[in-house]
């Protein structure tokens, strides 16, 4: 990750406070996609934890969760980057990621890769035991519902593989979603089937990637929707990097997050002025 955190201030203290504080004291989690290529979703993960009653902290010098690492069989890698994570999360009460991706590595791999340290493999699952993907926490933990959001038109929504099948991330960010006064889901055919993105598989196997997303933006095309939406960054970019190629300038994606938080309008401004 950047040394940059596009989430802190140098003139304000790093702990952003919701009016209603709880007992809830979260650190955030942001990930490399997110800081480096789509901040806003950062901005909106920490608006909608506030709006569920949570103090938001973002620690400044956070770095990669290693799944680049540890996906190309680098444990040694894996396990330095593992430290840094722990040391710096683990007195959180939860710690939450826009990401599933990036929440199951922490919450399933930490935990492999200290096999053979019993004290920091002890460490790594009390941190596994308090981490959470964003929209699943807001909803299983916090009983967060969304109020007063407005969106007109309609979404499809993909269901990254990390997410889904490590998580459980299914019902939540469409109940959340069902409050948006003017949104209308429209079912995607295949929408747990993965992207093709998967990190650095798509660098490794870029033939079978593109192979995959194809059949992906397919399912996308055919739903109808003016939304892409997800809970991951890297299905998001995955798939609409291969719409803009395509030529498709119909379907906007967006992650969840922005939308639930109210940013997606200025999103879409932005993108309809570049």
């Amino acid at each position: 990750m950047s040394d940059k955190n596009n989430y802190t201030d140098a003139n304000q203290s790093n702990t952003i406070e919701c009016l209603n504080i709880s007992e809830k004291r979260v650190g955030l989690f942001v990930t490399c996609l997110v800081n480096t290529m789509r901040p806003s979703v950062g901005f909106a993960s920490i608006t909608l934890l506030e709006q569920a009653g949570c103090t938001v902290e973002v620690p400044a010098a956070q770095s990669c969760c290693g799944q680049p690492a540890f996906n190309s069989g680098d444990d040694e890698g894996t396990r330095q980057i593992a430290y840094q994570v722990i040391e710096q999360f683990e007195e959180f009460d939860y710690v939450i990621l826009p990401s599933g991706s990036c929440a199951s590595m922490i919450k399933k791999n930490f935990i492999e890769v200290f096999k053979e340290q019993p004290g920091w493999q002890a460490r790594a699952q009390h941190l596994a035991d308090r981490t959470h993907e964003l929209l699943s926490f807001l909803v299983d933990v916090c009983n967060f519902k969304p109020k007063g959001v407005e969106l007109d038109g309609t979404f499809t929504y993909h269901d990254s593989c990390s997410g889904y099948r490590s998580l459980n991330v299914y019902e939540q960010p469409r109940e959340m979603l069902s409050t948006v006064k003017g949104l209308e889901h429209k079912p995607l055919n295949g929408h747990s089937e993965c992207c093709g993105f998967g990190g650095t598989f798509c660098v490794k196997y870029s033939d079978i990637s593109n192979a995959i997303v194809s059949e992906k933006v397919e399912n996308v095309v055919a739903a109808d929707a003016d939304y892409l939406l997800g809970g991951d960054m890297g299905c998001l970019m995955n798939i609409a990097g291969k719409l803009n190629r395509e030529g498709n300038q119909k379907i906007t994606a967006l992650h969840t997050a922005e939308v639930l938080a109210g940013l997606a309008p200025k999103i879409i401004g932005a993108n309809d002025a570049s």
